[in-house]
């Protein structure tokens, strides 16, 4: 009778191990997200005047990123001020309802890229919304859309220690 006790022993503790891995796990999965997107819940409220107003706060690698949807699709994005349109990466771009237009060049941080201009139906960032916003399809983006200065021009940025705040009229 020893031994299947020991044998049911062994498997408890072992079960206890791995529980408790994956529960470590778990926390740090969600940790790392929250120091990645710590915005994940950011929502544009009333700031008087009629404006709307997104808080956002700088994640761990100093950038700005926020939650928001293309044509009614989710999508995560990169404020970038150093992109002239909004990117989407070309195999992105077909989900989110975008189409191919003319093919243009761009210099990019990579060098010189072929890319296909865009527009935008409708692009919500936090509760911010903005229709026919030019945009173009590039190349190895990945799934982070870079909100380039074709949407950021029709918002007012403020910055400030680690916070980025964008405020648009609601007229």
């Amino acid at each position: 009778m020893k031994p299947l006790q020991q044998k049911i022993g062994i498997w408890f503790t072992l079960a206890g191990w791995v529980l408790l891995l994956l529960l470590l796990a778990w926390f740090a999965r969600g940790y790392l997200a929250r120091e990645e997107n710590p915005n994940r819940a950011a929502r544009a409220v009333e700031a008087g005047k009629g404006q709307l107003e997104v808080v956002l706060q700088r994640n761990r690698s100093g950038h700005y990123v926020a939650p928001g949807y293309i044509n009614a699709v989710p999508v995560n994005f990169l404020v970038d001020t150093g992109a002239t349109l909004v990117a989407v990466d070309e195999k992105l771009g077909p989900r989110l309802g975008l189409e191919r237009g003319a093919s243009w060049s761009v210099q990019t941080a990579n060098g010189v890229v072929r890319g296909w201009r865009t527009l935008i139906a409708s692009l919500n960032v936090a509760g911010i919304e903005q229709h026919g916003v030019p945009a173009i399809l590039l190349p190895a983006l990945g799934e982070q859309v870079l909100l380039g200065m074709s949407f950021l021009k029709r918002v007012e940025l403020v910055q400030r220690d680690d916070t980025l705040r964008l405020r648009q009229s609601g007229n």
